[in-house]
Protein backbone atom coordinates (compact mmCIF):
# COMPACT_ATOMS: atom_id res chain seq x y z
CA UNK A 1 0.00 0.00 0.00
CA UNK A 2 1.07 3.30 -0.86
CA UNK A 3 2.14 5.94 2.06
CA UNK A 4 1.09 8.79 1.34
CA UNK A 5 1.16 12.31 3.58
CA UNK A 6 -0.69 12.09 7.10
CA UNK A 7 -2.96 14.94 5.77
CA UNK A 8 -4.04 12.78 2.88
CA UNK A 9 -4.19 9.55 4.99
CA UNK A 10 -6.38 11.55 7.41
CA UNK A 11 -9.02 12.45 4.86
CA UNK A 12 -9.33 10.19 2.46
CA UNK A 13 -12.49 11.30 0.48
CA UNK A 14 -11.38 14.92 -0.05
CA UNK A 15 -10.32 14.56 -3.49
CA UNK A 16 -9.98 18.23 -4.18
CA UNK A 17 -7.20 18.77 -1.16
CA UNK A 18 -5.80 15.28 -2.79
CA UNK A 19 -5.75 16.30 -6.33
CA UNK A 20 -4.51 19.69 -5.51
CA UNK A 21 -1.44 17.05 -2.81
CA UNK A 22 -0.76 15.27 -5.93
CA UNK A 23 0.05 17.74 -8.60
CA UNK A 24 0.45 21.31 -7.16
CA UNK A 25 1.93 21.14 -3.44
CA UNK A 26 5.43 21.80 -3.52
CA UNK A 27 5.82 21.12 -7.06
CA UNK A 28 8.39 24.01 -8.15
CA UNK A 29 6.46 27.13 -10.37
CA UNK A 30 8.46 29.02 -12.65
CA UNK A 31 5.82 31.56 -14.28
CA UNK A 32 5.25 34.51 -12.37
CA UNK A 33 1.37 34.67 -12.69
CA UNK A 34 1.25 31.51 -11.26
CA UNK A 35 3.61 32.67 -8.29
CA UNK A 36 0.97 35.45 -7.47
CA UNK A 37 -1.69 33.33 -8.06
CA UNK A 38 -0.63 30.89 -5.41
CA UNK A 39 0.36 33.87 -3.32
CA UNK A 40 -3.00 35.37 -3.46
CA UNK A 41 -4.68 32.13 -2.85
CA UNK A 42 -2.40 31.79 0.49
CA UNK A 43 -3.52 34.98 1.79
CA UNK A 44 -7.15 34.65 0.95
CA UNK A 45 -6.93 31.27 2.95
CA UNK A 46 -5.87 33.49 6.15
CA UNK A 47 -8.68 32.37 8.97
CA UNK A 48 -10.50 30.22 6.62
CA UNK A 49 -9.57 26.25 4.96
CA UNK A 50 -7.90 25.42 2.45
CA UNK A 51 -11.01 23.12 0.94
CA UNK A 52 -12.92 26.48 0.59
CA UNK A 53 -9.82 28.13 -1.24
CA UNK A 54 -9.47 25.23 -3.67
CA UNK A 55 -13.20 25.22 -4.50
CA UNK A 56 -13.35 29.00 -5.41
CA UNK A 57 -9.81 28.90 -7.12
CA UNK A 58 -11.50 28.81 -10.35
CA UNK A 59 -13.97 32.27 -9.35
CA UNK A 60 -10.37 33.55 -8.25
CA UNK A 61 -8.69 32.70 -12.09
CA UNK A 62 -11.35 34.14 -13.52
CA UNK A 63 -11.66 37.28 -11.49
CA UNK A 64 -8.44 38.34 -11.31
CA UNK A 65 -7.88 37.94 -14.93
CA UNK A 66 -6.45 34.91 -14.93
CA UNK A 67 -3.46 36.11 -12.77
CA UNK A 68 -2.26 38.00 -14.99
CA UNK A 69 0.36 40.30 -12.83
CA UNK A 70 0.03 43.65 -15.39
CA UNK A 71 -3.71 43.70 -15.29
CA UNK A 72 -4.17 43.27 -11.74
CA UNK A 73 -1.64 45.84 -10.99
CA UNK A 74 -3.66 48.32 -12.61
CA UNK A 75 -6.39 47.55 -11.26
CA UNK A 76 -8.82 50.70 -10.39
CA UNK A 77 -11.35 51.57 -7.75
CA UNK A 78 -14.24 49.97 -9.80
CA UNK A 79 -11.77 46.81 -10.21
CA UNK A 80 -12.08 46.84 -6.47
CA UNK A 81 -15.55 47.52 -6.10
CA UNK A 82 -16.78 44.54 -8.44
CA UNK A 83 -14.47 42.29 -6.84
CA UNK A 84 -15.65 43.04 -3.49
CA UNK A 85 -19.04 41.97 -4.67
CA UNK A 86 -18.03 38.72 -6.82
CA UNK A 87 -19.32 35.81 -4.58
CA UNK A 88 -17.12 33.14 -6.58
CA UNK A 89 -14.01 34.51 -4.26
CA UNK A 90 -13.47 35.71 -0.67
CA UNK A 91 -15.04 39.20 -0.55
CA UNK A 92 -12.49 40.67 1.95
CA UNK A 93 -11.45 44.41 1.56
CA UNK A 94 -7.98 43.82 2.66
CA UNK A 95 -7.06 40.79 0.94
CA UNK A 96 -8.52 42.23 -2.34
CA UNK A 97 -6.06 45.37 -1.48
CA UNK A 98 -3.43 42.68 -1.01
CA UNK A 99 -4.19 41.57 -4.48
CA UNK A 100 -3.66 44.41 -5.99
CA UNK A 101 -0.77 46.31 -4.28
CA UNK A 102 0.91 42.95 -4.06
CA UNK A 103 0.98 42.50 -8.11
CA UNK A 104 2.02 46.26 -7.94
CA UNK A 105 5.23 45.43 -6.00
CA UNK A 106 5.54 42.04 -7.82
CA UNK A 107 5.53 43.71 -11.02
CA UNK A 108 8.16 46.34 -9.76
CA UNK A 109 10.55 43.86 -8.65
CA UNK A 110 10.35 42.03 -12.20
CA UNK A 111 11.82 45.43 -13.41
CA UNK A 112 14.70 45.21 -11.00
CA UNK A 113 14.97 41.31 -11.03
CA UNK A 114 13.62 39.94 -14.44
CA UNK A 115 11.31 38.40 -12.77
CA UNK A 116 9.40 37.45 -9.64
CA UNK A 117 11.15 34.00 -9.67
CA UNK A 118 14.70 35.75 -10.08
CA UNK A 119 14.05 37.56 -6.61
CA UNK A 120 13.21 34.62 -4.93
CA UNK A 121 15.73 32.37 -6.20
CA UNK A 122 18.42 35.71 -5.45
CA UNK A 123 16.81 35.70 -1.61
CA UNK A 124 17.03 31.23 -1.25
CA UNK A 125 17.64 29.91 1.11
CA UNK A 126 16.81 31.96 4.14
CA UNK A 127 14.62 29.89 7.18
CA UNK A 128 10.63 30.88 7.73
CA UNK A 129 11.49 34.03 10.13
CA UNK A 130 14.11 35.15 7.42
CA UNK A 131 11.87 34.83 5.06
CA UNK A 132 9.12 36.28 6.33
CA UNK A 133 10.70 39.25 7.46
CA UNK A 134 11.68 39.69 3.72
CA UNK A 135 8.27 39.54 2.63
CA UNK A 136 6.44 41.96 5.36
CA UNK A 137 9.00 44.20 3.93
CA UNK A 138 7.99 44.06 0.16
CA UNK A 139 4.56 42.96 0.62
CA UNK A 140 1.46 43.36 2.31
CA UNK A 141 -0.76 40.67 4.24
CA UNK A 142 1.99 38.35 4.80
CA UNK A 143 2.32 37.14 8.10
CA UNK A 144 4.35 33.95 8.74
CA UNK A 145 1.68 31.79 8.24
CA UNK A 146 0.75 33.33 4.81
CA UNK A 147 4.39 33.36 3.66
CA UNK A 148 5.58 29.86 5.31
CA UNK A 149 2.79 28.28 2.93
CA UNK A 150 3.38 29.92 -0.24
CA UNK A 151 7.14 29.40 0.02
CA UNK A 152 6.57 25.39 0.62
CA UNK A 153 3.72 24.95 -1.95
CA UNK A 154 6.00 26.50 -4.38
CA UNK A 155 8.88 24.96 -3.66
CA UNK A 156 11.08 26.86 -1.79
CA UNK A 157 10.79 25.59 1.96
CA UNK A 158 11.14 22.07 2.34
CA UNK A 159 8.26 20.12 4.32
CA UNK A 160 5.52 20.23 1.47
CA UNK A 161 5.34 15.80 1.49
CA UNK A 162 6.70 13.44 3.84
CA UNK A 163 9.62 11.40 2.61
CA UNK A 164 8.00 8.19 2.50
CA UNK A 165 5.18 9.88 0.23
CA UNK A 166 5.07 9.22 -3.62
CA UNK A 167 4.33 12.82 -4.45
CA UNK A 168 8.17 13.54 -2.15
CA UNK A 169 10.21 12.53 -5.14
CA UNK A 170 8.20 13.95 -7.68
CA UNK A 171 8.53 17.08 -6.45
CA UNK A 172 12.41 16.83 -5.32
CA UNK A 173 12.58 15.33 -9.07
CA UNK A 174 11.30 19.03 -10.57
CA UNK A 175 13.53 21.09 -8.44
CA UNK A 176 16.68 22.38 -9.37
CA UNK A 177 19.63 20.99 -7.86
CA UNK A 178 20.54 24.10 -5.54
CA UNK A 179 17.65 23.91 -4.01
CA UNK A 180 17.80 20.37 -2.78
CA UNK A 181 20.15 20.27 0.02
Amino acid sequence: MTSYCDYCNAHPQDLLNRAYHDTQYGFPLHDDNLLFERLVLEINQAGLSWNLILQKAEGFRKAYNKFNLRKVANYTEADRARLLADAGIIRNRLKINAAIVNAQRIVALQKEYGSFENWLNAHHPRNKEEWTKLFKKNFVFTGGEIVHEFLMSSGYLRGAHQEDCPIYKKVAAQRPAWMNP
